[in-house]
């Protein structure tokens, strides 16, 4: 059950680990929010350096100044509040200690009454209706701003092949009402609510959004968007692709969470590949072996299931360039994504996971980007597309390019599970044109997203070498062989079809770390 933390002005929603204020999002990293948690969980009694420390980076050894820029960013969200400064205290040589206003905690449910209204079943699949925005700005002219929005953003989440959105006609018939999430949801037949606002200030729009689970009013996600208002039309559109790029891996994510809690025995074709999904996202070999047995037996229920051939093809590449490149592996590779572009041509995802495998393990990146080309055709909101699309730009050599994709796909959907890809991409595009600072910068954010991930320690370790930085890139290649013992850097470029030019250049980085080649 999600956590409640109110003080003051803000509310944490520890379970979707967001801070408001009022109804504003407040954007914070989840390391802060996981400091703030354990404050709040132990207000008025101090909280040491070490279980601070444990609670926001598990298991990993970090220096003391990392756990300071996470406290002084919390800091500087209170000093809006009169004495909000002093809500921290510090503890010289201890810790920490929240002492501000009193700490009501509670859970979402709690807070709403339930009622009657006869419910409509749920779909066999993911459920989401997008209520109209509130205008807050007090000028009539942004309600038409507003509603396009919303049109456009249920346009585009009603390309998302797995997702069932409600149309517009049913869920604007909650225009102007004060909505109960749990009785609109049951009412509707969704899942997931999709609500905001809109205020205008000065030349400026703000547009606040947030995805909420019906059944409790948690929070899933919450975005802000500030924007000069220019061309009205732009922006509104500019702002419909955001949301519904961030949103997407969000609504999986609480997918996987909620097929989680299902019994084994109970477990259908989309049961099996979300369960898959987490190991699939590893990039790591012994989690792509265990989430092969889940979709083996997703085919099996259903053979033309296009995302589980999709996500079938990513495990074995997985094995392919991370288990010693046998061609058994990349033959299964090829014969997935090629089994997932047939029966996926509707499917944005299928199609992208596709292509990034015949591109990786095929070396054909023609092919590739006609697969791209033909996911964002049908959801040009797809932040994957753009961040895979980025990693074989990268290894290929296009630098610029690969950087410009991985921003883009970034800019859609910041927090995306696949964003260690995205900072691949930009680690290589910097390193390629000898900005060895920024590549590093761009590697340690990689580490930061998927801490679990051989080849993010390799990208750390190759700029630190250039920049003269041996004993930590030492550090970062002896990362490398405790997660991929296997690995050699000479494989890894072969596996890839890295551009010669950049891989003389890593080759010479990595020789100097005792990475073996």
């Amino acid at each position: 059950m999600a956590t409640i933390h109110r003080f003051g002005p803000f509310r944490l929603d520890a379970g979707a680990e967001i801070l408001f204020r009022g109804d504003e999002p407040i954007v914070l990293s989840q390391r802060a929010v996981a400091l703030l948690r354990l404050l709040l969980e132990r207000a008025g009694q101090p909280v040491s350096k070490d279980a601070l420390i444990e609670a926001a980076w598990p298991g990993l050894a970090i220096e003391d100044s990392n756990l300071t820029v996470q406290v002084a960013a919390l800091r500087r969200v209170f000093e809006g509040v009169a004495g909000g400064a002093s809500w921290i205290e510090t503890l010289p040589r201890r810790g920490y200690r929240y002492v501000g206003p009193l700490v009501a905690t509670g859970n979402p449910s709690a807070e709403a009454n339930p009622q009657t209204s006869p419910a409509l079943a749920l779909p066999d699949k993911p459920s989401v209706a997008v209520l109209p925005f509130s205008n807050l700005s007090g000028d009539p002219e942004q309600e038409y701003f507003a509603d396009g929005m919303v049109e456009d953003i249920i346009a585009g989440l009603s390309r998302i092949k797995w997702l069932f959105v409600v149309a517009r006609n049913s869920s604007f018939t909650y225009k102007e009402k004060t909505v109960d999430v749990k009785r609109v949801g049951r009412e509707l037949g969704v899942r997931y609510l999709l609500e905001g606002s809109l205020r205008k200030d000065g030349n400026r729009l703000r547009v606040s959004a947030q995805m909420i689970e019906a059944e409790t009013g948690g929070h899933l996600w919450a975005e802000r968007y500030d924007r000069p208002l220019g061309d009205i039309f732009t922006l509104q559109d500019e702002i419909a692709l955001s949301v519904v790029g961030a949103i997407e891996p969000s609504l999986r994510r609480a997918e996987v969470d909620r097929v989680t809690r299902k019994r084994p025995e109970s477990l259908d074709a989309y049961d099996l590949v979300l369960r898959a999904q987490p190991d699939v996202y590893s990039g790591m070999p012994e989690r792509a072996t265990k989430a092969l047995v889940l979709l083996e037996r997703a085919l099996a229920f259903d053979p033309t299931y296009a995302l589980a051939h999709a996500f079938a093809a990513m495990c074995h590449h997985n094995l392919f360039l991370r288990a010693g490149l046998h061609e058994e592996s990349k033959a299964a590779s090829m014969r997935h994504a090629q089994a997932a572009i047939a029966h996926g041509q509707d499917d944005a995802l299928a199609l992208t996971f596709a292509g990034f495998s015949i591109g990786m393990d095929g070396h054909d990146q023609a092919a590739a980007f006609v697969a791209f080309e033909a996911a964002l055709a049908v959801s040009p909101s797809s932040a994957l597309t753009y961040i895979l699309g980025s990693v074989i730009l990268a290894w290929t050599g296009h630098a610029e390019r690969a950087i410009e994709w991985g921003e883009r796909g970034m800019r859609l959907s910041p927090f995306d599970p696949w964003a260690f890809a995205a900072f691949h991409s930009l680690t290589l595009g910097h390193f390629h044109c000898g900005r060895y600072e920024e590549a590093a910068n761009a590697a340690r954010k990689a580490i930061q997203f998927n801490p679990g991930h051989s080849i993010s320690y390799m990208l750390l370790a190759a700029p630190l070498a250039k920049l003269g930085r041996r004993e930590e890139a030492k550090a970062a290649a002896a990362r490398v062989l405790e997660l991929q013992p296997s690995f050699r850097y000479s494989r890894q470029f072969s596996g890839v079809d890295c551009a010669p030019a950049l891989a003389a250049s890593l080759s010479e980085a990595l020789r100097a770390t005792g990475l073996p080649e």
